[in-house]
């Protein structure tokens, strides 16, 4: 079992410690104490509840694709040249930056405060893990 601690769930989540502690009193999530007497939470139920409560904003364009990574969220910065442009978005918790044409940047009316989506259709994903305690 990995066993997370209960400060690093509430990061992961995004809230507050006390918010896991009273999960964890409700039963919603099962704890235990690690070695130096910590109150730490099984990482599978961790996964589970994240899952459970991810609220994830709708895709308001209603279009089908193959592509399964979409990230709705707001324009925050655009940096354009003549010829090409770097456009971030804010979706959520996760900055998404997409470098595009200047031009394909004008025909999608793109400016910050515009609400985008982020589609990613990768063959690679590289997946990493934190060194020592998580």
């Amino acid at each position: 079992m990995t066993q997370i601690r209960v400060k690093d769930a509430a990061v992961f989540l995004g809230v507050s410690d006390d918010t896991v502690r009273r999960w964890v009193d409700a039963g919603l999530i099962a704890s235990a104490k690690d070695d130096a007497g910590r109150t730490v939470v099984d990482g599978l139920d961790l996964a589970q509840l994240a899952r459970k409560n991810a609220v994830l904003p709708a895709d308001p364009s209603e279009i089908g694709r193959s592509a399964r990574n979409r990230f709705v969220g707001l324009v925050t910065e655009i940096t354009l040249d003549r010829v090409m442009a770097q456009v971030e978005l804010q979706c959520g918790p996760h900055r998404v930056v997409s470098l595009m044409s200047s031009e394909a940047v004008r025909e999608l009316g793109l400016e910050p405060g515009s609400v985008a989506i982020a589609v990613v259709k990768a063959t690679t994903v590289m997946i990493e893990t934190p060194r020592g305690d998580a």
